[in-house]
Order: structure tokens, then sequence, then C-alpha cells
């Protein structure tokens, strides 16, 4: 038997890396329709090592500096690798967005050019992709050599969610389509792919699945309806309106911050619902006469336990990016009624509260599906006794 176990477990690995090697597959080839940009045609896009730099156009007052860095640089690669050119780094008089580059420093270049005429050239960026690489690469390796097997199906689970966004949800949402059953449509379908990477094809996965689900379902009508009362336009969104400006004027801003409350806290939900029919699941294991009331009352149990984390876990992550807010407000001397009156703050609040009530309702939800799924097939045989 136990051999059997362990074979049965093989195939089970096999098929899920299989499946999803193939889903990862169609989705590199799968083509988005926004490829050949209008500003990028007749550019080549290159790294070039900063040799030497030109101060004396960037007119400096207090933090805020403007104007322009006059760059000389070496391309390393593409059409004009050795070649040694001048590019100009454009300052706007913003922190966030401009950089200032020193010899040595790596860029990434915009080359304009008609054959081997060169235009111009603009200094997009620091050049980071090869670091991010290595970031990865350690992260990958970390992961396959403390969870093994797991490890490895949790990294194709993170290139399917990452190419799921890219390649299907962000082409589907500006191309027009509701926002919303987008969203709820995508989520389904990674919740059914990553549940499965865990499981296999188990009874556990349509319980994790259906418990899941029924809480980003729960989520989703929360979010459409207080998002309306509390008057929440979707332009609290970072770089919405720079969205609007591009030409995408008929995007409806409003139903795709309503989509990205459930899809924010759907991982949350698929976490929590994992650990619970696991946990009934182990249960179900030790005690194979245990009923179905039974263990719907232990994954309940397990849920109070994981509700706890899990809901200042949402917090923690939503309110991570505000700290500079925060600190502005407090600088300021704001009061506390007019920071959670504020449109932008309360848009946090909903986003982190309705992520909440849908962790508390995926418990008691994945519970009830553990208790009839997993328990079934023991509660038909006591019937037959």
């Amino acid at each position: 038997m136990k051999i059997l176990s362990f074979l049965k477990r093989q195939n089970s690995v096999l098929l899920t890396t299989i499946i999803g090697l193939i889903i990862i597959g169609i989705l590199i080839c799968l083509p988005t329709g926004y490829e050949d940009a209008l500003i990028y045609k007749g550019t080549e896009r290159a790294v070039g090592k900063v040799v030497e730099t030109n101060n004396s156009a960037i007119i400096t007052s207090g933090l805020i500096q403007s104007g322009e860095q006059i760059c000389t640089l070496e391309i390393e690669g593409g059409l004009f690798k050795g070649k040694t050119l001048e590019g100009v780094n454009f300052l706007s008089g913003s922190l966030e967005k401009d950089k200032i580059f020193k010899a040595g420093d790596r860029a990434l270049l915009t080359i304009s050019h008609d054959g081997d005429n060169i235009k111009s050239i603009i200094i997009s960026d620091h050049y980071r992709l090869d670091k991010e690489i290595i970031l990865l690469i350690i992260f990958a390796l970390f992961l396959v050599i403390f969870a093994g097997k797991i490890g490895f199906q949790a990294i194709l689970s993170f290139l399917i969610t990452v190419l799921m966004i890219w390649k299907v949800l962000v082409p589907c949402y500006l191309k027009g389509y509701s926002p919303v059953w987008v969203g709820i449509g995508i989520t389904a379908l990674l919740t059914a792919i990553i549940i499965f990477f865990v499981y296999g094809p188990d009874k556990r996965t349509v319980t994790a699945v259906s418990g899941s689900l029924l809480g980003v379902g729960t989520t989703c009508i929360l979010g459409i309806l207080f998002t309306d009362l509390f008057k929440i336009h979707g332009a609290v969104m970072s770089s919405s309106e720079s969205l609007l400006y591009s030409g995408y004027q008929n995007l409806n801003l409003t139903s795709i911050f309503m989509a990205s409350i459930f899809i924010g806290a759907s991982g949350a939900m698929m976490d929590l619902s994992v650990d619970i029919t696991s946990a009934v699941s182990e249960v179900v294991m030790k005690k194979p006469d245990i009923g179905p009331g039974e263990a719907m009352l232990s994954g309940i149990r397990v849920g109070r336990a994981a509700m706890g984390t899990m809901t200042t876990t949402l917090l923690l992550a939503y309110s991570g990016g505000y700290i500079s807010l925060l600190m502005v407000f407090m600088a300021q001397g704001t009061p506390v009624d007019h920071i959670l009156n504020y449109k932008y703050v309360a848009a946090e609040v909903l986003e982190t509260v309705v992520g909440s009530f849908g962790l508390v309702t995926v418990a008691p939800f994945t519970a009830l599906m553990a208790g009839l799924l997993l328990t079934k097939k023991n509660s038909s045989k006591e019937t037959e006794k």
C-alpha cells in the first residue's frame, strides 16, 4: 500500500508539472496586442555604461533638480555595440521620477535611429534587470532547496500568476472588457490551478477551491456595494489618471478598483482555505469514522486561529506603501477624523476591511465543503453498515 501511495504521489507531481509547463508555454506565446507601441518604432533598446557626465545644465533649487544631464555612454550591445555616444537624462523636478547618473553606472537606453544614423539617445533609467534576475534565481533556489517538489510547483504557480496578469488580465482591461467579470474569471482560474498544484487531482482540491471562491464571491459583492456607498472613484489608484490621458478615456476605473479589492485578497483567502482543507483532511485520515458535522467544527476551529494573523497580514500589505503619507498627516497635525474621511484613505480602509471580511467567510465556507466532501465516503459506509 505504501508503494502504491508513493507511486500515486509521484504521478501526481509529474502530472501537475507537465500541466504547469504547458500553461506557461501557452501564456508566453500568447500575444497581448500591445507589443508594437508606436513610440518605440524606429528605436533600439540597449544598455550603456556611463563613462562621463556633464551636470552644467542641471538647475538645483533646494531638493529639486531640473534641466538635463549629458552623459557619455559606451554602448554594450545591440546595433551600436562598442560605440561611444552622448545621451540626455531629462530632469523634471520630481524626486520620485528623476535619476542622476555618475561615471561607472549602467543605464537602459532608447536609441532613435534611421539605419546607421542616430537621431537621439534617451536615458530611460538605471539598468537593474541583471540584479532582478539574480534575486529571482536566488529566491527560486532557496524555495526548491527548502520545499523540494512543492517549492518547484510554487515557482510554476508564481510564473503562471505573473503571466496571467500581464498577458490576460491587463490586456482585457485595456480593451474595455468588464473588469469585475474578467477579474472573477482570472481569480477563479488561478485559484484552481494553484490549488491543483498543491493537491493534484483530489477531493481536497475541490474543497479548497470551493471555499476560496465562495470567499472571493463574498468579497466581490461587498466591494461593489461599499465602493458605491463610500463614493470612491477609481482614480484613487496610482497612475490611473496617466492611463486616461494616454488615450483610454473610456475605461471604467471604478470597476477596475472594485476588481482589485477581491483580486488583492484572493491570495490570503486561498492560503487560508488550503490550511483548513489540509487540517480537516488530516483529522479525517486519523479518525476515519468522523462525521461531517464534527469535521466542520474542526475546520472552523483551525480557521479561528488563522484568521487573527491573516487579517493583520492584509492590513500590513495594504498600508505598507502609505507610511510616508501617514508621516505627512502626523507632521501636519491632521485630525484623525479628517484622515479617515479622505478619499484615498477611505479606499484603503475599504480594501482592508472588505478583504478581511472575505477571510472571515472563507473559514466556515471551506470547513463546510470539507465536511461534505472529505467525509462523504465514510458517511456512506456507516449508512450501509
